[in-house]
């Protein structure tokens, strides 16, 4: 298959290229700058421009632009800065889309912030509501962005993207650093949810997604067996030789991340309700396999 990838310097960009490149897909990397490569194409998406050849000769255009959500605090030009990343390259990559005759499928990020801050013990799948709060907001107008292209019948994808674990990169680098100095612990209580999906089936499952003709809509890339915090940190403590007794408290959270913490500190317990239902296998379904994988793939 042929693939335009946008977001392909970031950690899941990285990834996802190589694994594409490594089973014999073709790349091309959209980019801001002059291309320095024969796989690169470059966009502007703030002035919603994108060369409409690069997306009629592919397959599937991936789009996995944006600026971190874990940079804090969220400043208010910094949420704005998070927003229009998200946004601009997606609206101008579905309208773009919407133009061709013969579109691609598109695979678009979204993220399972959609369901909101905290649902406590509540089980969510794709057909669950929105939640409440600044990333629930985000997602439900970044998914919206792709309305372009689903009105001109274009198969659209929703990619809702749990926090992607691996020791290469993201929020799992930082973890194991941590515990391996023996500062490991729960987060607050460490009973509530925390989505989460090994590399390595987050891989898996957008491939999958892209080949299968009838896959359309919001998709939650996340483990099928929920898993609380508390769990989590016995696990990886457990799989590092590393004690896991001191948790960090509420408060603490609150006072070093501001807006951010409620995102740790809800509870979204979450299934892939439709990614089992079509038939995807995952390699690493609970937090056991989830951190083997991690530390050792």
């Amino acid at each position: 298959m042929r693939f335009v990838l946008a977001g392909a310097s970031g950690f899941l960009g990285q990834a996802l290229r190589a694994r594409l490149t490594g089973d014999g897909h073709e790349v091309t990397q959209l980019v801001r700058r002059p291309p320095r490569a024969a796989d690169q194409a470059q966009w502007d998406p703030d002035r919603s421009q994108v060369d409409a050849e690069v997306l009629a000769g592919a397959d599937a255009v991936v789009n996995l632009a944006g600026a971190s959500i874990g940079r804090v605090p969220w400043t208010e030009s910094y949420r704005q800065t998070i927003r229009t990343s998200r946004l601009a390259t997606t609206s101008t990559l579905a309208r773009a889309l919407a133009d061709l005759p013969d579109p691609p499928v598109f695979l678009s990020g979204s993220a399972t912030g959609y369901y909101g801050k905290d649902r406590g013990d509540l089980l969510l799948d794709e057909d669950s509501p929105a939640g409440d709060g600044f990333l629930a907001e985000l997602c439900r107008d970044w998914e919206a962005a792709t309305d372009p292209a689903e009105h001109a019948g274009v198969r659209v994808v929703h990619l809702r993207t749990s926090p992607v674990f691996d020791r290469s990169g993201g929020a799992f680098k930082v973890m194991e650093l941590q515990f391996r100095l023996g500062a490991g612990g729960r987060l607050g209580s460490g009973r509530q949810y925390l989505p989460m999906i090994s590399l390595n089936d987050w891989l898996s499952a957008v491939q999958f997604l892209a080949e299968q003709a009838d896959a359309r809509g919001p998709y939650n890339l996340t483990v099928p067996e929920p898993t609380t915090n508390a769990e989590f940190t016995k696990v990886l403590g457990a799989a590092l030789r590393r004690p896991t007794l001191l948790p960090v408290p509420a408060v603490a959270l609150r006072t070093a991340l501001g807006e951010f913490s409620a995102e740790m500190l809800g509870s979204v317990r979450l299934i892939p309700r439709r990614l089992l239902a079509a038939g995807f296998t995952f390699a690493d379904p609970d937090v056991t396999a989830l951190v083997d994988s991690a530390l050792h793939r």
